[in-house]
């Protein structure tokens, strides 16, 4: 009886899932732990091996991927020698460890050229100062012929300074410094820029650099030290010989105009003198007719008149007259009127 009321117990308890809570023997646990079995450390080692070789592929795809900027080219380059370069931006791909890319700029650069010393045609020494705007048209035959953007520029400036010294040295110093606007085609030196880059164009193409010349600029013309005190004091004078011919110019103009005006002022006053004496003398002959018309009207009212007249211009308050009394005039004077 014992042994089936055990029986029923462990039936009961492996219905409700109590049966390997119920098992706690030490022979029990021995078994379990047998049936694990030992750890197999090649299964660990292949995971890593799998894990690293995914990482280093993972590694060379992003080493290998590059991008291409809008103001960007890319050379690609195999063993040294250029296969292709990239003009449009994006995402692209180079062969690991065979290929190497480099980067130049699509935009406009200004490149400073060192300043130089030229001789004039009149074999005077100046120093010249100048800029160049520049760009890239063919990044493969840069890459090829000049080997870097470094090279490139400095064959440039070069064929500037060549330029540039054979325009100057058909000039003479007094052209070069006396002209103000360099650019202006009036002066002597004309678009000298403009020539300047042409020819630099013309050098860089038949060398295949793959650049091109925008613009060449001179940013401004300098003596040499030792002289500039001489070129000085030789100007200061040349412009003080200008002064004082400006001065004796306008001296002359100042006493040409003075006697134009003086003989016109002369001409006008003897115009107006000779107006005034006819419309005077028009005037004194109208008078006269006039008066002449009234006294011939009374013979004897103008012989009064007259006398009366000349009373005004011959006595004064000092005047002594010394006139017989039976003088008429006498007689006038005194009052007596017959």
């Amino acid at each position: 009886m014992d042994q089936k009321n055990k029986d029923l117990e462990k039936f009961l308890s492996f219905l409700s899932g109590k049966s390997k809570n119920t098992a706690s023997s030490d022979g029990d646990k021995v078994i379990k732990m047998s049936k694990k079995g030992p750890l197999n450390p090649k299964k660990y080692i292949s995971l890593v091996v799998t894990l690293t070789i995914v990482f280093a592929v993972a590694v060379i795809l992003f080493a290998n991927v590059y991008i291409v900027k809008e103001s960007e080219y890319a050379v690609v380059r195999q063993f040294g020698e250029v296969v292709k370069f990239e003009r449009d931006p994006g995402l692209k791909m180079k062969v690991p460890f065979i290929q190497s890319v480099t980067t130049l700029p699509k935009n406009q650069m200004t490149y400073n050229i060192s300043e130089e010393e030229i001789n004039t045609k009149d074999k005077k020494r100046i120093i010249i100062d100048n800029y160049a705007v520049w760009r890239i048209t063919d990044p493969k035959a840069l890459i090829s012929n000049a080997g870097t953007l470094t090279k490139a520029e400095s064959r440039m400036a070069e064929f500037i300074y060549s330029a540039i010294r054979t325009e100057l040295g058909q000039l003479k110093y007094e052209q070069i410094i006396n002209d103000e606007n360099i650019n202006d085609d009036n002066t002597s030196r004309g678009s000298l820029n403009d020539r300047v880059t042409a020819r630099v164009n013309e050098l860089l193409l038949n060398d295949k650099y793959g650049i091109e010349v925008v613009d060449v600029r001179i940013r401004r013309t300098d003596l040499p030290v030792e002289n500039e005190q001489s070129v000085f004091t030789r100007m200061v004078s040349e412009r003080q010989s200008t002064a004082q011919l400006y001065l004796s110019e306008g001296d002359a103009d100042k006493r040409r105009i003075e006697a134009q005006t003086d003989r016109e002022v002369q001409e006008m006053l003897a115009t107006a003198n000779k107006e005034a004496a006819l419309i005077q003398a028009e005037g004194e002959a109208e008078a006269a007719k006039i008066y002449n018309s009234s006294f011939s009207k009374d013979p004897e009212f103008y012989s009064l008149y007259r006398t009366l007249e000349s009373y005004k211009k011959t006595v004064g308050e000092d005047t002594v007259i010394i006139l017989p009394s039976t003088s008429p005039y006498a007689k006038l004077l005194s009052g007596y009127i017959e």
